[in-house]
């Protein structure tokens, strides 16, 4: 339990410590979603999860209430632009991040009854109408990032089901083709600007390039132990946009140092294996792949994330885990890992 639970401890301090020098208040929030996560995580130790999981009905149903929630949030009013939220007063919660929750717990039965089929055009077609649902409607919004995890998730689960070559091979040029007729109906401008923006960053310094550029010089002035506590220029004088969640692993850097920045990604790393661990003496295979789910979403949104900090993939709004600000974010990734959490105890 602890070697599970501390890694993800250490990046969420870290995390805390580089949002209290960005905002106070932001800082107060992340710090109440903190200990409804710590909740969720001591509750679901001493519940056994499997008495609620083992029943189909609870994984669609839950399915089914992320669908209903993304169309009541895109039914909302827009917060800057994207119908990504529900409010409750002065709550809001994000669908999107309930609905990778439930769909690594709805592919998590579907392989794990459907791993030796998983060939067949028929396995792979519905596979696929899970995941485009959800997918289409946060396109919708539109959130670019939270529809890539959600087709990374369907696609990575498809490889560790056992997905021929051929099939493979097959996909990836019918997401060619899908991709190129995306590309000029499906996405918007400033979207593509962002996607071109990785292969010319020199170019719209002042507008689209303008806040990966202020990270690579938060980054790159940050030296081995950073400029301190509160004393970050990009970050403080507000040159860093979104630094406390798409720029957060910059902004950490920058106060704290390279040092710093570098034992995050350690230890992010460790909890990856750990995780991948706890999924291959699981005892059976739903709770398998709910670990190598788990791993593979936490995985892209670190990619995504840290490749946008540094100018490697275009910054489409996904958080590191544990250690960007987001309320949603934080509560279901806390979810998650108390569900792997008592995997690990009862193995």
């Amino acid at each position: 339990m602890i070697s599970l639970l501390l890694p993800a401890a250490f990046i969420l301090a870290a995390g805390l410590t580089a949002i209290s020098s960005i905002d106070h208040n932001l800082f107060l929030q992340q710090l109440l979603w903190a200990g409804l996560g710590a909740g969720v995580v001591i509750v679901f130790y001493r519940l056994d999860w499997r008495s609620i999981f083992n029943y189909r009905w609870v994984i669609w149903g839950l399915y089914g209430l992320a669908v209903v929630m993304l169309i009541a949030a895109y039914l909302s009013p827009a917060a800057r632009g994207i119908h990504g939220w529900i409010s409750f007063g002065s709550f809001r919660f994000q669908p999107v991040e309930l609905a990778k929750i439930a769909l690594i717990l709805v592919y998590a039965d579907f392989f794990s009854r459907r791993h030796l089929s998983v060939a067949r055009w028929s396995t792979i077609l519905t596979s696929f109408w899970i995941f485009a649902v959800p997918a289409v409607l946060t396109l919708l919004q539109p959130d670019l990032g939270s529809a890539s995890i959600l087709f990374g998730a369907w696609f990575g689960f498809l490889l560790v089901a056992g997905l021929p070559g051929r099939r493979v091979v097959a996909a990836i040029l019918l997401f060619l083709v899908l991709g190129a007729l995306g590309w000029s109906t499906a996405l918007k401008d400033y979207q593509r600007e962002r996607i071109l923006g990785v292969f010319y960053p020199e170019s719209n310094a002042l507008t689209v390039n303008y806040s990966v550029i202020q990270s690579k010089i938060a980054i790159g002035s940050a030296g081995l132990w950073g400029k301190g506590y509160g004393q970050g220029t990009q970050t403080q004088l507000g040159f860093l946009t979104e630094s406390a969640t798409d720029f957060i692993l910059a902004a950490l850097i920058e106060e704290w140092g390279l040092i710093i920045g570098a034992a995050v990604i350690l230890v992010f790393l460790f909890l990856i294996f750990r995780i991948l661990r706890v999924g291959l003496m699981a005892n059976h295979n739903f709770e398998k792949f709910i670990c190598l789910g788990t791993a593979l979403v936490f995985t892209l949104h670190f990619f995504i994330n840290a490749g946008s900090a540094t100018g490697i993939f275009p910054v489409v709004g996904v958080t590191f885990p544990f250690l960007s600000y987001g309320g949603s974010s934080l509560l279901t990734n806390s979810l998650l890992l108390a569900i792997i959490n008592a995997i690990a105890r009862r193995s």
